[in-house]
């Protein structure tokens, strides 16, 4: 009998996820905002992507033998809660929470996973539960679908799991040893999260635009150095300005932020709007910067040794979706093969426990070489939203569809791309995506301003044939998921503008043939019209939702923008107006 484990997430309250292995293969993994249409799906639990995952790999309730959960129980021995207590003493219900209650969060995750259970018809009694620590379940998640053989460094940073805010260690013969755990409130995620709160946007959900405001400031104009004391040994936080509890954080309008009433005191008013102007794009250069120098010094002091030896390092986190910083570890000469695993926030948690679990068991889960583990949909069923759609779009069924949308993008045409399976984490990769042609001047200030509707300042990315990677960047790495920026080779910058950020790299996703064919096919056929096998990619969504999930989803995206063509399987979808060309 197979063992089938899913791992389910969401027990800090945001990017509920659930992920299904049978022995070591992934057969399906999603996060619940697709499902029910609520970005990061904050404080709910992953129903409907459990029920997706047992539905996609033919697995009833019953067949479960194991479920895994990203979150467990923390014992009164560990430093971690008398740390968390020490260094909230301002706050002493918090601080006597810890020590008298500190398992209390878990229990209710627990009694919440139970009873989704239930509702799934897997009966608790019946199988195994295991807890995971949550960086735990975020190092297996790199280190165990690395594909990496021998030693190998392991790097975690978020904001926090139960009390661990960042996790250094090191995976050998499928087993990981933890080096060194730093704790609540000494978090670099929290840090640049509060940042990200005081910059205009939302934690857990605007970090990446910080990232993007970053290279339009000067990191040097000030000096944000107080809020933050690390020599690469020692990570403190100044809890006077950031990470802030009760009655230290600032409020407005009955919210409160994760940072106090001095940093507006210090820095002046919060950012509002979706202007990028000074002073907060320095800040946000500064901020950037100040991320950077703390992770690669606290990775040369804890696995600097491990890394000289062994030459690799798998990062996850919500920390290491920072592309700009994957760009100064992998510059590093120490280190020659870095994995970042492509859901690194919570969602990928769900695949870490599961995984991990497997490990304990004897069974090593597959390298992860693609995140098309969503939900797909048959010509048919896409024929059928058409049809039932009140706006009754124009559609034609080709055979063709990689060279007609091609065709389109060449002509200047954002093209929706909706086909095969949806992708599993945060980025486009293919599956649910908007298209542009990176050589059409103004392409990508169309697309931000008449159909994704969000600040004129965010980049786009480039998808690449995997062949033209080392023409177009000065470092030549693996760039399966978008998770790393390059610096773009003097040449390329004019040949394809519009995927090339204002500091001269680009978040890339070089992609192999036989991980998505189709999606292949439309960038050589790209490459013959216009001599560059690129295309400008972003997710296949509206400012402020998920990326789409279902035909029906994909069409309410498209009439409610200014897209003229979806691309969704064999359909060609357009809107009534003037015909193409």
């Amino acid at each position: 009998m197979p063992t089938i484990v899913l791992g389910l997430s969401g027990a800090l309250g945001h990017d509920p996820s659930a992920a299904l292995y049978i022995d070591g293969h992934l057969a399906a993994a999603a996060e619940e905002e697709r499902f029910i249409r609520d970005k990061h799906a904050k404080n709910r639990m992953p129903l409907e992507a459990a029920r997706f995952c047992l539905r996609q790999a033919g697995v009833s309730p019953a067949d479960v033998t194991l479920v895994a959960v990203p979150f467990a129980p923390i014992p009164l021995s560990s430093p971690a809660r008398w740390h968390f207590a020490r260094r909230y003493w301002y706050a002493p219900d918090r601080a006597l929470d810890a020590l008298l209650n500190g398992n209390r969060r878990y229990r209710r995750y627990r009694g919440r996973i139970f009873e989704l259970l239930r509702t799934l018809g897997i009966d608790p009694r019946r199988i195994e539960f295991e807890p995971v620590e949550h960086h735990l379940a975020h190092a297996s998640s790199a280190y165990h679908l690395s594909g990496f053989e021998g030693k190998t460094a392991i790097l975690g940073v978020d904001g926090k799991g139960e009390y661990a805010t960042t996790f250094f260690g090191y995976g050998e013969h499928g087993r990981i040893h933890k080096i060194k755990e730093f704790y609540d409130p000494d978090s670099l995620g929290g840090l640049y999260g509060a940042l990200t709160e005081y910059l205009g946007f939302e934690m857990l959900d605007g970090e990446y635009k910080v990232m993007g405001m970053a290279p339009y400031g000067d990191p040097d104009r000030h000096d944000l150095s107080r809020l933050l004391d690390c020599d690469g040994r020692r990570l403190r936080v100044n809890t006077r300005y950031v990470n802030t509890v009760g009655m230290r954080r600032y409020k407005e309008n009955g919210k409160g932020f994760y940072f106090s009433p001095r940093l507006i005191e210090w820095l002046g008013p919060r950012r509002r709007g979706d202007s990028a102007d000074q002073p907060y794009i320095d800040y946000a250069a500064t901020i950037q910067a100040l991320y950077e120098e703390a992770v690669l010094k606290l990775m040369d002091h804890y696995l600097g040794d491990i890394l000289r030896e062994t030459g690799r390092l798998a990062f996850s986190g919500g920390g290491a979706l920072n592309v700009k910083l994957n760009q100064k570890i992998i510059a590093r000469p120490e280190v020659r093969e870095l994995f970042v695993q492509p859901a690194s926030g919570d969602a990928g948690t769900a695949v870490g426990a599961a995984s991990h679990a497997l490990v304990q068991r004897g069974i090593r889960p597959e390298p992860m070489e693609h995140v098309y583990l969503g939900p797909a949909y048959t010509t048919e069923e896409c024929l059928a939203a058409c049809q039932r759609h009140p706006q009754r779009p124009r559609w034609e069924r080709v055979a063709d569809i990689p060279q007609q949308v091609a065709r389109l993008l060449a002509d200047g045409h954002p093209v929706a791309w909706f086909q095969g399976r949806m992708e599993f984490g945060p980025r486009a990769l293919g599956g649910r995506s908007i298209l542009g042609c990176p050589s059409v001047a103004g392409i990508a200030d169309r697309i931000n301003e008449q159909i994704k509707f969000r600040e004129r300042w965010r980049p786009f990315c480039p998808s690449l044939l995997d062949r033209v990677r080392p023409q177009m960047f000065k470092v030549d790495h693996p760039a399966p998921f978008m998770t790393f920026t390059f610096e773009v080779n003097d040449a390329w910058k004019s040949r394809v503008p519009e995927v090339v950020h204002e500091d001269g790299t680009a978040r890339a996703q070089a992609l192999e043939r036989r991980h998505n064919p189709r999606y292949y096919e439309l960038m050589e056929e790209l490459e013959r019209l216009t001599g560059n096998g690129v295309v400008l990619n972003t997710s296949l969504n509206r400012r402020g939702e998920p990326m789409v999930c279902s035909p029906d989803d994909a069409l309410e995206m498209f009439f409610g923008s200014d897209l003229q063509y979806l691309a969704m399987e064999d359909l060609l979808i357009s809107k009534p107006g003037p015909p193409r060309g």
